[in-house]
C-alpha cells in the first residue's frame, strides 16, 4: 500500500485535492483533524484526559467538549496549547497507524493522510512520501475571504503563524501547484502518482 502525506497552508485547496484523489484515484482519505475530533468524543481516548486537564467548564450541556471554549483557553496560552497537543497528537498518530493496518488488511492500494502538522509531527516516519499543496498567496487570500469570510487582519495572523513556502518545499517530495485551473492540478496529481510508480519499478520516465 502506498501512503502519501498531504500538507500545505490554509487556503491552498487541500480539501479539493483530497476529494479528487478519493473520487478519481481510489484513495482512502484520513484527515488528522477529523481523527482528533473523534478521539475527543465522550468515551474516546482523549476525552477524559482533556477534561481532567482543563476542567468541566469546557463541556457543553450534553457533556461533549465545546471546542470554542477549549480554544479560547489554549490559543491564548502557549503552555496550555502544548499540554493539549501532548494529549491529542500522539493519540491521533496511533489511531491513523491503526487505520493503516486495517486498510492494508483490506488490500487498499492508496492511503492519503492530511495533517496541518504533517512535518512537525514527523509523519514522514509512516508515509512513503509527503506532498505540498501550494497556492499563490493572493489566491489563498481570495479563497479565505470568499469561502470563510475572513478579514485581511485575520488572514495576516494565520499566514504569519504557518510554515514558509521554502520550509514546505524542503520537507516534501512533491509540490502540487493548486493556484489556478483544477484541470491543471489534476494533471499534476496524476503525473506525481505515475512518476512514483515508475520510480519504484526501477524505470526512469525521463529516458
Amino acid at each position: 500500500m502506498r501512503i502519501i502525506g498531504i500538507t500545505g497552508g490554509v487556503g491552498a485547496g487541500k480539501s479539493t485535492v483530497l476529494s479528487y484523489m478519493e473520487k478519481h484515484c481510489g484513495a482512502v482519505i484520513c484527515q488528522a483533524d477529523k481523527t482528533a475530533h473523534e478521539l475527543e468524543e465522550p468515551g474516546e481516548e482523549c476525552y477524559s484526559r482533556i477534561v481532567a486537564q482543563f476542567g468541566n467548564s469546557i463541556l457543553s450541556a450534553d457533556g461533549t467538549i465545546d471546542r470554542k471554549r477549549l480554544g479560547s483557553i489554549v490559543f491564548g496560552d502557549r503552555v496550555s496549547l502544548e499540554k493539549l497537543n501532548a494529549i491529542v497528537h500522539p493519540a491521533v498518530k496511533d489511531r491513523i497507524q491503526m487505520r493503516i493496518r486495517e486498510e492494508k488488511g483490506k488490500g487498499t492500494e492508496l492511503f492519503v493522510i492530511e495533517a496541518a502538522l504533517l512535518i512537525e509531527d514527523h509523519y514522514d516516519e509512516i508515509c512513503d512520501e509527503l506532498w505540498y499543496i501550494y497556492a499563490d498567496e493572493d489566491v489563498r487570500r481570495r479563497r479565505l475571504k470568499e469561502t470563510r469570510g475572513y478579514s485581511d487582519e485575520r488572514i495576516d495572523g494565520i499566514l504569519k503563524s504557518q510554515k514558509s513556502e521554502e520550509e514546505f518545499r524542503t520537507h516534501c517530495h512533491v509540490t502540487v501547484d493548486n493556484s489556478g485551473d483544477m484541470e491543471e492540478t489534476c494533471i499534476q496529481i496524476k503525473k506525481a502518482l505515475q512518476w512514483e510508480e515508475m520510480k519504484n519499478s526501477g524505470r526512469d520516465e525521463t529516458r
